[in-house]
C-alpha cells in the first residue's frame, strides 16, 4: 500500500462512525470536479495538498483545499485579484456538499 492509502473496510468504518454522530452543521461528504483538483495539483511547485476546515457565513462547515510546496508551505494566490494568474496559486472550495447534493449509494455512504 502507498502512503495515506487505507482499505475499503477502514473507510467504511470511518464514514459509518461519522454518520452516526456527525456533529452540528457537518456535511457527510463534499465532491470536487476532477479537473479542479488536477489544476490545483498541477500548479508550479506543488508537492502535496492540504485540506483546511472552514465555516461559511451561513455557519456551514466546508473544506478549503490548497497546494503545498516541498517545504510544507501553502501555495497561495496574491491578495490582489487583478494580479492573479493560473500560476499564482489557487484555492478550492465550493464543493458539492451532501446534503443536499448526495452521491449514489455506496459502501461509504450506506
Amino acid at each position: 500500500m502507498i502512503q495515506h492509502q487505507i482499505t475499503l473496510a477502514q473507510a467504511v468504518d470511518y464514514t459509518t462512525r461519522f454518520r452516526e454522530n456527525p456533529g452540528e452543521d457537518m456535511p457527510y461528504s463534499e465532491t470536487y470536479l476532477a479537473s479542479s483538483v488536477k489544476a490545483l495539483l498541477e500548479q508550479y511547485g506543488c508537492h502535496s495538498f492540504r485540506i483546511y476546515l472552514g465555516r461559511k457565513a451561513d455557519s456551514r462547515i466546508c473544506s478549503v483545499l490548497v497546494a503545498v510546496d516541498e517545504n510544507g508551505q501553502d501555495i497561495l494566490p496574491s491578495n490582489n485579484p487583478a494580479l492573479l494568474t493560473d500560476e499564482d496559486g489557487m484555492i478550492l472550495e465550493d464543493a458539492f456538499q451532501c446534503p443536499p447534493i448526495c452521491p449514489p449509494p455506496s459502501p461509504l455512504n450506506g
